[in-house]
């Protein structure tokens, strides 16, 4: 080999080194690139089940509570393209045949002095006729109070429209706080939720972030941060490991923090 060459080699030998020591790198050290492989992945972060039972519709997903008569949480993507004026028809709502203990009967609501309260809403679904019909299955449902479903929860349910516009896409998840000795009505014993949770996780570039919302079922004028909390403190009151599939590294983070300062209100 002729000596004029021998810097080139080097140069070359180096850099291959260096490609590999970057490839069996464990991912704590390589935490941007971390991040990039979660977005750029499949997306898949439905939420454990404390009942077995979830259940994949073509639009959103959720995890039935039959003690309750409803979901424990919904879960959907919400991207910038899903967003849509379109006016559609209200259809009726119906039993969703997915659930094989029957979810609860519309009629339960009739004289009950609550409203049907969408847990995907029906507005987050306008882009097609199938998606916004979808949420009309009693499995996407619960008791609320009319002034808080057109009140505070609106507000959440429009600032979280908002967000996605403006960030691109999230995903979501809701639902009632479930647990024993809540008022019921009907003759189904549809469980009322005392409070209603919301978590969002933005996974569009540049980071991952995420925040979360329990919200006292009632109405209520303040501002929507006074409700952010942690959803580490969400999974202790539900027993619910809402990213089970995030690294652990990054499910650690964005489940302690309770800041909404990365969010725009």
């Amino acid at each position: 080999m002729h000596l004029k060459n021998k810097p080139f080699v080097y140069l070359l030998l180096l850099l291959l080194i260096s490609a590999v020591i970057y490839l069996f790198l464990p991912n704590k050290d390589r935490n941007n690139d971390n991040v990039t492989t979660v977005i750029n992945s499949d997306f898949n972060y439905l939420p454990t089940s404390t009942t077995n039972t979830i259940i994949k519709h073509q639009y959103y997903s959720l995890s039935y509570h039959e003690d309750y008569e409803q979901a424990e949480w919904v879960a959907y993507e919400l991207k910038k393209e899903d967003l849509s004026n379109s006016n559609r028809k209200r259809p009726y709502f119906i039993q969703d045949k997915k659930v094989k203990t029957q979810s609860a009967d519309y009629r339960n609501y009739k004289n009950s002095g609550y409203t049907k309260g969408h847990l995907c809403p029906a507005a987050d679904r306008k882009f097609s006729k199938n998606a916004y019909d979808e949420t009309f299955l009693t499995s996407n449902i619960s008791p609320q109070k009319g002034d808080f479903n057109s009140g505070i929860w609106n507000r959440l349910e429009r600032k979280t429209r908002y967000w996605a516009n403006k960030d691109e896409q999230l995903f979501v998840v809701t639902g009632g706080i479930l647990k024993n000795n809540l008022k019921t009505i009907g003759q189904e014993k549809v469980a009322v939720p005392e409070q209603f949770y919301k978590i969002l996780l933005d996974y569009s570039e540049p980071e991952i972030k995420a925040i979360a919302f329990l919200v006292p079922h009632e109405e209520s004028k303040a501002p929507l941060y006074k409700f952010v909390v942690s959803i580490d403190s969400l999974e202790t009151i539900t027993g619910i490991d809402f990213f089970p599939t995030l690294p652990d590294t990054i499910e650690e983070k964005l489940e302690s923090n309770s800041s909404y300062k990365d969010w725009s209100f």
